[in-house]
């Protein structure tokens, strides 16, 4: 894929996509580009739950979790290295030569299904154009035998990518999927994939955070239930799995944040349930779609409400509602009056939205959590608001996210 020319910025977000021939291509939030033979992007447990078969098409595997508590990189390794696979995707563009990308993914099912990356075998995220698969793929498994696989589809709101082989091409060894749900600040975590080429690479480290909002290489919504991880992520690692202790994965390795641009940064990936939502949703319909209101909105803290004279110290408070949306047809109203506090922004005059189909809100980033993770286009959902010192409450019908978020 493309190479862009070399950002100048205090921080890099770039998707490890690509290991092989790297090249840096640029996190969309930060305004980054690059350009080249080969994409690549660095933007750099408690409780035991069984893996869970989301549909009876997708199967994902039913693969028992380690023995034991105890961290053995060793033998997650060994286990599991066999589900892992390195993705070659070549795309051709009319008569330009052909550009390959390389990144990893992971078997989930007997069937042939893998995951990985949206950004790994399409090119979204290098342009404003049409989205499209690559032209070619080829998948490469641990004996460095190499098959080819189609592409079932992906969703580019969360980064996710579904691709498929034959069965019988090659023999499978699925990896069980875990819940990132129970996935705790502190707790051991193992990656495996192919850095910079090096095909079935593991690094180790541990969780630094849980429920980052990280802005999207591939749209322009952010994802805001992000897995932080110290574990090295590399060029080539996009699409891999990150593994708990007992060797089920918790996520999809996809960013790494450097000020260098290069991999000692933070990494960053896709929480494993959001990407069961999208890969159920794929194999259904090859299409996936979320709910969307239509508003933009701000975090409230206790300090700020004090000092508005607000009767509720948490919740987010509506900044814009677009016109023709869900939420301006329920007459939800964005706060004008712009200030700052405690040296922040803020708008205050809003709605201050508590509350969303049942579910408490506390946070803007709960708005969206809320919304895309457990809400569906055309369902009509409670929303409950303080405006002007009183609790009001509203059905509002959702609609389908639009592709761009202006």
């Amino acid at each position: 894929m493309r190479q862009h020319p070399a950002p100048l910025a205090v921080v890099a977000i770039v998707a490890a996509v690509i290991g092989g021939i790297s090249v840096l291509v640029v996190g969309k939030a930060a305004g980054w580009l690059t350009t080249g033979t080969k994409k690549t992007v660095i933007v750099q447990t408690p409780g035991v739950a069984e893996p869970v078969a989301t549909s009876k098409s997708a199967v994902p595997a039913r693969v028992k979790p380690l023995v034991g508590n105890s961290f053995d990189p060793s033998r997650i390794y060994s286990l599991r290295a066999p589900g892992v696979v390195t993705i070659y995707a070549i795309s051709g563009n009319g008569g330009q030569p052909a550009q390959e990308a390389q990144g990893s993914g992971f078997v989930v099912s007997a069937k042939g299904y893998i995951l990985t990356n949206s950004h790994v075998i399409t090119n979204a995220g290098e342009g404003d154009g049409k989205i499209s698969a690559a032209d070619k793929l080829y998948v490469e498994f641990q004996d460095r035998d190499r098959v080819s696989a189609t592409v079932v589809g992906w969703d580019i709101y969360d980064d996710v990518g579904l691709i498929k082989v034959d069965p019988a091409a090659h023999r499978l060894e699925p990896v069980p999927l875990g819940n990132s749900a129970q996935v705790r600040v502190g707790q051991p975590v193992a990656a495996i994939g192919s850095p910079f080429g090096n095909v079935n690479s593991l690094s180790v480290g541990v969780v630094s955070a849980t429920e980052r909002s990280i802005d999207s290489l591939t749209s322009q919504y952010s994802l805001v239930d992000a897995i932080q991880t110290d574990a090295p992520i590399n060029h080539g690692n996009s699409g891999g799995p990150l593994f708990d202790a007992r060797g089920r994965v918790i996520g999809i390795n996809a960013q790494i944040r450097s000020d260098s641009g290069s991999a000692e940064g933070v990494g960053f990936a896709v929480p494993i349930n959001s990407a069961r939502r999208s890969m159920t949703q794929l194999i259904a319909s090859r299409r996936v779609s979320y709910a969307y209101v239509g508003i933009e909105t701000e975090d409230l803290i206790p300090t700020i409400a004090k000092r508005l004279g607000l009767t509720v110290s948490h919740g987010a408070v509506v900044t814009q509602v677009k016109p023709n949306t869900p939420g301006a047809e329920a007459g939800l109203q964005a706060g004008s009056d712009s200030r700052e506090v405690l040296g922040l922004p803020f708008v205050s005059g809003g709605d201050v939205i508590v509350g969303i189909a049942g579910r408490p809100i506390r946070s803007a980033e709960d708005v969206v959590r809320v919304v895309t993770e457990e809400l569906s286009p055309r369902q009509s959902v409670p929303v409950t608001f303080i405006r002007a010192g009183r609790k009001h409450r509203v059905t509002v019908m959702l609609a389908e996210r639009p592709a761009s978020s202006g």
